[in-house]
Parts: structure tokens; sequence; C-alpha cells
């Protein structure tokens, strides 16, 4: 299965983006779907993470409110819609597939290649 991330772009502070993550093959109902950045010199942080089969979701603090990830079981895709975005969100966004509900990327274990958000001031 390979992921294919993109919808990055340079925009504004207070703009919005929306990233999209298209799986080669069937998404499983047991898998769980995230979005994880990474900014330069700094590690890979969480973002926001969906659940298959349910659609339960979870974000981390920083965007909480701002973003909203979503599914399209169809099309296999997932969606990080990113609102009033931050320079401080600048970063490469990486979309990534785990079997369980974490936060931890080393749960992940497939992951898009990246898509490069940045946010001018």
């Amino acid at each position: 299965v390979q992921l294919q991330a993109s919808g990055g772009g340079l925009v504004q502070a207070g703009a919005s983006l929306r990233l999209s993550c298209v799986a080669s093959s069937r998404i499983f109902s047991s898998a769980v779907m995230g979005w994880f950045r990474q900014a330069p010199g700094k590690e890979r942080e969480f973002v926001a993470l969906i659940r298959w089969s349910t659609g339960i979701s979870s974000y981390s603090d920083s965007v909480k409110g701002r973003f909203t990830i979503s599914k399209d079981s169809a099309k296999n895709t997932v969606y990080l819609q990113m609102n009033t975005l931050k320079p401080e969100d600048t970063a490469v966004y990486y979309c990534a597939w785990a079997s369980s509900y974490s936060r931890d990327p080393r749960e992940y274990f497939r992951w898009g290649q990246g898509t490069q958000v940045t946010v001018s001031s």
C-alpha cells in the first residue's frame, strides 16, 4: 500500500488549506489514519488521527478547533482541513497508517511522502 499526500502550499496567516492522502488500495476498517508534521530541526509531531471504522478522531492541542480530519472510504482518502493557519503550522505534513489508536509515530507502519505547508506572517 502506498500513501500519496497532496494539497500543501504557501499561504498567509489566517488562510485555509485542505490536505488529502490517497491510499493505493482499500483502507481496512481496522486502520487508524494519522497526520503528522515535521518542521525543520524539530521532531515529527502528531497532528490528528481518525479511526477508519467509526470516524472517531483525536487532535493535538495545538491544532484543536482549527483543523479537522475526515475520511472518504469510497475514495480511500483521508483529509486534513486546516483553518486559521499560523506561521507555527509551517512544516512538512505526512499521512500515515497504523493498526492501533495511537499518537506515537512509531506505531505507524505506512507513510506518505509528505507535503509542504508554509504559512507566512
